[in-house]
């Protein structure tokens, strides 16, 4: 975000306009998701609004890019950040090299990885919420460990808020870039939505924990950048390739900050098993709808969760692994189709206060209808932009999600013929 903008400034302003759009997401979700407390969340509300058409786009687009780009894009982070200690520098060695395809040691343990947070959601969804709960009070203590040690620093200064970065984009387009940064990094705050069916009391606990969530995660960005600007000028930052470690660095020592590399890998396993937990989901609602493929509908007689989904959405996370490139293109894939279905979901929050005025609503939109008028607004302007600035992979993801058309009019041509009902 330093180097697309140059200064502090800008990047607080592009963590308050990301964290504004996200607040303002999670305030519509928020009466979808106790209206409509399903397995599935997003697809269930596209095809209650706009037919199965759409929700199996939706589901077809979650099952193929975003939540296999968004587990394969965290789990490459997490090894990239694994790489940092002297021990693992192996891990950017190839294993395998046959021309174009290669294999590093890096990705096998990306994969690795993956196999493992998979077979924990297949085990169970408490084991996989317990794990979810530990991950993340860890990640809650790191980043206030890395609060008071840096403001506690002997080297920092407030001069260093008021440094730039000489070589920044800059312009709309720096800012842009840098926006798109902190919304990827305030993403998954619709994850809750999918496995709203499996929460206790949907209709309260839904809507306080999207607001809630989006609100304490602003707060902690906004403290941690803070923190980090406090002991760095802004070209340190902008040069640094993990700032938040090199600020520990500067207060405790390079052993410190090694060890707080090994914290930072391992805490994001806990947005790994959300998206993990939550991304299985929607296949599984498509499926039992009739709208894919059967099989995908199956729950395990002993654990009761999703597992044929679970395997499916691992193997095509490791298959993005192993063919899509490195961060920034499994990034870019991922990005593009997210935003478009949260724009076109939160659309149905209009279509259902008209067609269904009395329909039970626990919680209604705070500032309805201008709060998802914005938020679509802003979606729509954040999408063509990352669609002319990533022109290659916006539309190689376009051509997937059109690529769902046929495949759902196969499916409802097969319910048809074999005298199966589908979901309407």
């Amino acid at each position: 975000m330093m180097q697309a903008v140059g200064t502090a400034g800008l990047v607080y302003l592009a963590w308050i306009v990301g964290g504004v759009l996200s607040f303002l997401g999670a305030l519509t979700y928020s009466e979808l998701g106790a209206m409509k407390p399903d397995a599935g969340g997003e697809y269930v509300y596209l095809r209650d609004a706009y037919g199965p058409m759409t929700g199996f786009l939706y589901a077809w687009t979650t099952f193929l890019i975003s939540k296999p780009g968004s587990i394969a894009t965290i789990v490459t982070g997490m090894v990239r950040m694994l790489g940092g200690f002297a021990a693992l520098a192996f891990l950017t060695k190839p294993i395998i090299s046959a021309g174009w395809f290669v294999v590093t040691w890096g990705q096998i343990v990306a994969i690795g990885i993956v196999l493992f947070i998979s077979t924990i959601n297949y085990l169970g969804v408490k084991k996989a919420g317990e794990f979810q709960l530990f991950f993340t009070l860890l990640k809650i203590a790191i980043v206030f460990g890395v609060i008071i040690l840096s403001f506690s620093a002997a080297s920092g200064k407030w001069g260093n808020f008021s440094t730039e970065f000489s070589g920044a984009r800059g312009g709309l387009v720096g800012f842009a870039v840098a926006l798109l940064a902190a919304l990827w990094a305030y993403d998954g705050w619709n994850n809750l939505n999918m496995v709203a069916g499996e929460i206790r009391n949907p209709g309260r606990n839904v809507p306080i924990s999207l607001i809630l969530g989006v609100g304490i995660v602003a707060g902690l960005y906004m403290l941690l950048n803070a923190a980090v600007q406090y002991v760095m000028p802004a070209s340190a930052v902008a040069g640094a390739a993990r700032p938040a470690s090199d600020a520990v660095g500067i207060a405790l020592g390079a052993g410190a900050a090694s060890i707080f590399i090994g914290f930072m890998a391992f805490q994001m396993l806990a947005t790994l098993n959300g998206t993990v937990m939550s991304g299985a989901r929607v296949p599984f609602a498509a499926a039992r709808d009739g709208s894919f493929v059967k099989t995908l509908a199956t729950v395990h007689p002993r654990f009761h969760t999703p597992s044929t989904a679970i395997v499916f959405q691992a193997g095509i996370a490791i298959a993005f692994l192993l063919f899509a490139g490195n961060f920034q293109q499994l990034f870019s894939i991922t990005l593009f189709a997210e935003w478009l279905f949260y724009m076109i979901t939160s659309s149905t929050v209009f279509v259902f206060r008209h067609r269904e005025p009395d329909a039970p609503r626990p919680y209604k939109t705070w500032g309805y209808p201008v709060v998802p008028a914005v938020f679509i607004l802003a979606s729509a302007v954040l999408l063509c932009y990352t669609f002319a600035s990533n022109l290659k992979n916006s539309a190689a993801g376009s051509v997937i999600i059109l690529a769902g058309i046929p495949v759902y009019l196969f499916f409802a041509w097969w319910n048809r013929r074999n005298g199966r009902t589908q979901v309407a």
